[in-house]
């Protein structure tokens, strides 16, 4: 399953901070389908055939395609000064 780094959590706790009624939701991980990877967003709530991963107070959700892929990942991310974030995506141990 997807793992968090600690830095990817604290993004994701913080990009969740920034929408109101988002608060008790999560970021969701999509497959486009498309060269373009994956997209991002955050929702309220995940799909009902989401994978839920939870890392302290992280909570991420991928569609079933992007649960598969990301099968034996791990997100980082990168927080700037400006609160801009970046993810990126590494191989487990």
């Amino acid at each position: 399953m997807l793992t968090l780094t600690q830095t990817a959590a604290e993004a994701v706790e913080e990009l969740i901070a920034r929408v109101p009624l988002a608060e008790d939701g999560g970021v969701r991980i999509r497959d486009t389908g498309s060269s373009e990877g994956f997209e991002l967003s955050v929702v309220p709530v995940p799909e009902a055939t989401d994978t839920v991963v939870v890392e302290g107070g992280a909570r991420v959700f991928l569609d079933a395609t992007a649960a598969s892929i990301l099968e034996n990942r791990v997100l980082d991310a990168e927080l700037s000064n400006d609160g801009a974030v970046r993810f990126a995506l590494g191989n487990q141990g």
